[in-house]
């Protein structure tokens, strides 16, 4: 396999590539990932079966997308693959540095000016792709209620229940998240889709945001996400806010977009998550509608 990503490495920057040296980095739970370097060149190698491979390139469609608009840094897609028996996916390697304080900042702006500099005609994605190992329809759409509450909310809940995992009506609360979507005015944005803060770093220099789950949707769903598991540092918020401020109808909604990916964990890793849908949904449905 290691012979396989080293030609493919030097195929794709035509000089020839030898891994002198191999380090195992912690890269989540679904691939296994390696710093790899010659001693001068170095790049981050995930490794899957080969039946992963679709879900490599939906990650680099998906970083080829948001490098094009020049708006935030994120890793570069050198190669891809598939071997006998498995599948990669090699990146240029970026090392992260602690944050410093204008960097949060300066991640916030960046992501505003990124939703501001990618509008689109409608809501989706040129594929389907993946939420963590979770396939996530994008069918093109229209409508921004009916896109979340149809191909998110009900997709989720219908995994769920093939499961024998059921939370409520799946038709019900469909319809209920639908309804609570139903006065706010969205123009489509590309969104990281799964920006929380294991998603992000920073290097001496700028800011680096990976590991995306990228369609076209509400920039709020973004934002939503980086409060579900703690908040992010306020600058972050307050450079996002100088350059593309939220609607104070946003708290209400944010709600309703975390849902998603408390029921996507919920799909992925079952027990309290099963615990926390159900108490989020119990929030939603007492929300009023405006």
């Amino acid at each position: 396999m290691w012979r396989s990503i080293e030609q493919a490495i030097s195929n794709e920057t035509g000089d020839n590539f030898h891994i002198n040296e191999k380090t195992p980095i912690s890269g989540g739970d679904i691939n296994l990932s390696y710093r790899v370097s010659d001693a001068e060149r170095h790049y981050f190698v995930k490794i899957n079966n080969k039946d992963h491979f679709e879900h490599f390139e939906s990650e680099a469609y998906a970083l080829k997308q948001i490098s094009a608009l020049k708006q935030i840094s994120c890793p570069d897609v050198v190669t891809m693959g598939t071997t006998l028996d498995k599948s990669y996916l090699v990146l240029n390697y970026i090392p992260l540095a602690g944050a410093k304080n204008r960097q949060w900042h300066q991640l916030g702006q960046q992501l505003a000016n990124m939703h501001k500099s990618s509008s689109h005609g409608q809501f989706g994605w040129q594929t389907d792709n993946y939420i963590g190992d979770t396939l996530q329809p994008n069918t093109w759409s229209s409508n921004w209620k009916t896109f979340f509450a149809e191909q998110r909310i009900a997709w989720q809940l219908q995994l769920l229940h093939e499961k024998s995992i059921n939370i409520g009506k799946i038709e019900h609360i469909t319809q209920v998240c639908h309804d609570a979507l139903k006065h706010h005015h969205v123009e489509p944005c590309l969104v990281h889709g799964d920006l929380w803060q294991g998603n992000l770093g920073f290097t001496e220099s700028s800011s680096i945001i990976f590991d995306p789950a990228c369609y076209y949707g509400d920039r709020e769903v973004d934002i939503a996400m980086t409060e579900l598991f703690g908040h992010l540092p306020a600058e972050f918020y307050q450079g996002y806010q100088e350059i593309f401020p939220l609607p104070d109808s946003y708290e209400q909604r944010k709600i309703i977009y975390n849902f998603y990916h408390v029921l996507n964990h919920a799909n992925l890793f079952g027990g309290n998550y099963i615990d926390q849908s159900k108490a989020i949904l119990t929030r939603i449905m007492s929300m009023p509608l405006h």
